[in-house]
C-alpha cells in the first residue's frame, strides 16, 4: 500500500507569535493579514480564493492553547494555521527546530529525547507528519519550474527483517521522491517511482523529465520509460570508474591508475565526437597494450559496447552523466536508516518516515560553508527556489506545506 495524500484543509501562512494573539482577535486586521499573503503567495492557498472568502469561526487548540480561525473559500472550510505551530498542534517550532535539524544528520530519537526532553516516540511522530506532505510540491514552489534533469536508483535496506528498496529521486541538490519497494522488478519499482511521477504531475500538469540517470539496472530504466514515456535513460559513467576500482586498484595499483587516467580523459571529452573517439581509442589500447586483468578490461569493453548511450548526454545540456549529487543524499540517507536501526512497522509507516526525512533534508541549513558558497541560501530547498517563506528553516518547511503542498480542485 503506497502513501496517499489526503485532502487537506489546512493552510499554513507565516505569523509573528508575539502579535498572532491581535491579529487573531481582530477581524479586519486578520483578513487584512491573509490577503497580503494570497496576493504575495497565491501558491498558498486553495484554487477559488480570488472569487473571495468568508470569515468564519475560532476554535481553540487544547494542545497549545493557541487561537484557530477558520475561512470558507467556494463553500469548503479551512483552517488557518500560524506558521510557528508544528502540524496536529504538536508543538511550537521554537520548541521543536533545533531536535528535528538533527535529524538530517542522522541523530537517533533516544538521544533527542534525552537531550531535548519528551519521549523518543515524540519526536518520530513528529517527524512522520512532515511525511503526509508532498514531497514534490512542498519543495518545488512559487512558480519554480520543475527539473528536466533527474537522478534516480535504490538505497537496499530492511523492513521488519527483510530485504526492502527505496526508490530516491534527486534533482538540484534536493530529494524529490523517496517511496518503498519491497523487491527490486520492474513492477515494483514503477510503482514506486509512480509516487514521484504523481506528486510532480500534480504540481506541473504534463510534467516529463527529459533525461535521468541511473546506474545501468534494467528495472529501474524499464520503470522510468514506463512512467514518463520519450525520456531519455543515462547510464552513469561514475560507475565504470567504481567497478574497475572495487575490482583492481588494490591489486593492480600502476595498470589502474594508467587505466583510470585514461577512462577519465574519456569522460572530459569537450564534443560528442571526441567521446566517441577516445573511448574506441582506449578499448584498442585494452585489447593491443600491455596484458591487462579482466576487472580492468571488463568495464571498459562494456563502456565501448554501449558507447551510444552514454554519448547521448552531450545532447543534452545540464544533464547529469554522474551520479554525484544521488550519491551524496544517499550517504545521508544511510546514516538516517543507520540511526533508525532500518524500518519498524509496515510499510506505509516506513513511508512516511523516510518522506519526512526527504523533507527535513531539503529545507534544513547545509553546511555554513555551502551557504556561503550560495551567496547566503541557507538549504537546497531555498536554492531551487531562489526564496523562503520564513527565516527559520522549520517555519519555512511548514509553510510550503501548506495544503500539504498540493492545490485544492475549484
Amino acid at each position: 500500500m503506497k502513501t496517499k495524500l489526503r485532502k487537506s484543509h489546512t493552510i499554513c501562512l507565516p505569523f509573528e507569535k508575539n502579535r498572532y494573539d491581535g491579529l487573531i482577535k481582530d477581524p479586519k486586521t486578520f483578513r487584512g493579514h491573509v490577503d497580503g499573503q494570497w496576493s504575495a503567495h497565491p501558491e498558498l492557498f486553495p484554487e477559488g480564493m480570488g472569487r473571495g472568502y468568508a470569515m468564519k469561526d475560532i476554535r481553540r487548540s487544547k494542545k497549545l492553547g493557541i487561537a484557530i480561525r477558520r475561512i470558507t473559500v467556494s463553500g469548503t472550510d479551512y483552517s488557518i494555521r500560524p506558521s510557528f505551530a508544528m502540524p496536529y498542534m504538536g508543538g511550537f517550532t521554537t520548541d521543536t527546530e533545533k531536535a528535528l535539524y538533527l535529524r538530517k544528520y542522522g541523530v537517533p530519537f533516544h538521544a533527542l529525547a534525552h537531550v531535548f526532553g519528551r519521549g523518543p516516540m515524540y519526536w518520530y511522530r513528529l517527524e512522520n507528519h512532515l511525511g503526509r506532505n508532498s514531497v514534490v510540491g512542498t519543495t518545488v514552489r512559487g512558480g519554480t519550474a520543475l527539473p528536466k534533469h533527474v537522478l534516480a536508483d535504490e538505497k537496499h535496506t530492511r523492513l521488519g527483517g527483510g530485504k526492502c528498496y527505496v526508490a530516491t529521486t534527486v534533482a538540484k541538490e534536493c530529494v524529490l521522491g523517496v517511496a518503498v519497494a519491497e523487491n527490486a522488478g520492474t513492477e515494483a519499482l514503477t510503482e514506486a517511482y509512480g509516487v514521484f511521477a504523481g506528486e510532480a504531475k500534480a504540481a506541473g500538469p504534463g510534467y516529463r523529465p527529459e533525461t535521468v540517470n541511473t546506474d545501468g539496472w534494467a528495472a529501474t530504466q524499464n520503470a522510468w520509460a514506463a512512467l514518463f514515456p520519450g525520456i531519455l535513460v543515462l547510464c552513469c559513467f561514475l560507475h565504470i570508474f567504481i567497478k574497475m576500482r572495487d575490482r583492481a586498484k588494490l591489486k593492480y595499483g600502476a595498470l589502474f591508475l594508467g587505466a583510470a587516467t585514461k577512462l577519465w580523459g574519456c569522460y572530459r571529452a569537450a564534443s560528442k565526437a571526441a567521446f566517441s573517439q577516445r573511448v574506441r581509442r582506449l578499448v584498442e589500447w585494452c585489447a593491443a597494450g600491455p596484458a591487462l586483468p579482466a576487472a580492468i578490461t571488463g568495464p571498459i569493453r562494456k563502456l565501448g559496447e554501449n558507447r551510444r548511450r552514454y554519448s547521448a548526454a552531450y545532447g543534452h545540456p545540464g544533464c547529469h552523466r554522474t551520479s554525484n549529487m544521488l550519491d551524496r543524499v544517499m550517504q545521508r540517507m544511510d546514516r538516517h536508516l543507520f540511526g533508525t536501526q532500518y524500518f519498524h512497522g509496515g510499510r506505509a509507516t516506513a513511508e512516511l518516515n523516510i518522506r519526512g526525512w526527504a523533507l527535513i533534508y531539503n529545507f534544513a541549513p547545509s553546511n555554513p560553508m555551502t551557504v556561503k558558497k550560495h551567496l547566503g541560501k541557507k538549504s537546497p530547498a531555498e536554492r531551487l527556489n531562489g526564496f523562503s517563506y520564513q527565516d527559520n528553516w522549520l517555519e519555512n518547511l511548514l509553510v510550503s506545506a501548506s495544503l500539504q503542498g498540493v492545490r485544492a480542485s475549484p
